[in-house]
């Protein structure tokens, strides 16, 4: 496996795939690193000189920030917005989507595994 940027990529895919698997990177921005080193995307990554694993390090570490820096940047706006205490900060706070969507139906993803509440099913009278 080659090592680009810390990560180890997978060999036996093309190059253009392979970089997705770096935190940062996604098609569109590995299109960019490769030709920007001029190496040709369908390429598998076994495939590749050591000059042309270099030139595509070198690509990313000029231009992209990638990886612990990318997530230590996205956490610090996070608790940014809690700190100050913004709508968003507080959406975050709460585990409740931030970008407008709906709650009352949906949004699982965010909020987790539903779970009933008790005592919505009719009771049946009882004798006294």
């Amino acid at each position: 496996m080659a090592r680009i940027a810390g990560v180890n990529i997978p060999d036996n895919k093309q190059v253009w795939v392979s970089l997705t698997y770096i935190y940062g990177i996604g098609p569109k921005t590995s299109y960019d690193i490769l030709k920007a080193a001029a190496v040709e995307p369908s390429l598998r990554v076994k495939d590749l000189t050591d000059n042309e694993v270099s030139k595509i390090q070198d690509a990313i570490t000029a231009n992209y920030t990638i990886e612990g820096d990318l997530q230590r940047t996205v956490t610090d706006n996070i608790k940014r917005l809690k700190d100050i205490n913004a709508y968003r900060g507080f959406r975050h706070k709460a585990n409740l989507p931030v970008r407008g969507q709906r709650t009352r139906t949906n949004a699982r993803t965010k909020r987790g595994k539903k779970i009933t509440v008790g005592g919505t099913a009719k009771r049946a009278p009882t004798k006294t």
